[in-house]
């Protein structure tokens, strides 16, 4: 049984969530993912229930530890986890979700205590090989609020059975257990080739919940790279043409 929590998300792109405790209530959060936390609050890090704990959490690509936040005072005690990188924070109620959502991999913000994180492996072959998840996904269970972090803005749409959706294999953050998730070659010479979506889009069929996300942050990653190659670029081409210049003043050309 999770611990039953109260929260507010802050912030609009660099956004931030504050969990409230009541005396003994606690949460469980990513290492390093701590903004602050009051008076009352204490603080445990540990592998969350063994070696094998541990190691399920970082083949799905999370932190072998996780650290423990638990309200220990009277009254309401705060403690507040940041978001990595440029996005949004997604409340999910899992007593609300069938019990379970999968989500890809690094996701994982924090949790209410008695939520069990653990690794999933996509059900078929292609979607583990060709999928923007890879083959291992995050498994998360439980009947209390969790919080994950997806990039840009999150869409949420609930597809009723039978219903399908092609989407971006990165731009795929979540969806519930009972979301069938495949992945299907794009089609086409010039699709494939010049299309921009890559070779494989994710095909996920309800029923059941998809979160979706504008900006993978391996797209923001890709243009940032692509950004500074660039400008390191134009900087040598300048340097070089003011050597030229230089020389030609010096030399009298």
């Amino acid at each position: 049984m999770a611990h039953d929590i109260d929260y507010e998300i802050l912030g609009d792109d660099m956004q931030a969530v504050v969990v409230e405790l009541d005396p003994g209530e606690a949460v469980q959060a990513e290492v390093g993912a701590m903004l602050y936390m009051e008076e009352g609050i204490t603080m445990d890090t540990g592998t969350g229930g063994g070696v094998f704990a541990g190691l399920k959490r970082a083949v799905s690509g999370e932190s072998f530890f996780i650290t423990n936040f638990a309200f220990n005072g009277s009254g309401k005690g705060r403690v507040a986890f940041s978001a990595p990188y440029p996005g949004k924070i997604i409340p999910m109620d899992l007593s609300e979700l069938g019990g379970t959502m999968m989500c890809q991999k690094d996701a994982f913000l924090c949790a209410a205590k008695g939520t069990d994180i653990s690794v999933a492996f996509t059900k078929k072959l292609g979607a583990g090989l060709f999928g923007g998840e890879g083959f291992i996904l995050q498994k998360l269970q439980g009947d209390g609020l969790v919080f994950a972090h997806a990039g840009g803005t999150v869409v949420a749409r609930d597809l009723v059975a039978g219903e399908k959706i092609r989407v971006d294999t990165g731009c795929l953050v979540a969806f519930q257990d009972s979301v069938d998730y495949d992945i299907q070659f794009v089609g086409g010479f010039k699709n494939a080739l010049f299309g921009g979506e890559g070779l494989f889009l994710a095909t996920v069929s309800g029923p059941g919940r998809v979160y979706l996300q504008t900006l993978p942050f391996s797209r923001l990653a890709d243009r940032l790279s692509t950004a500074v190659g660039r400008n390191k670029g134009e900087h040598r081409g300048a340097g070089g043409l003011g050597g030229s210049i230089l020389k030609n003043i010096i030399s009298g050309n």
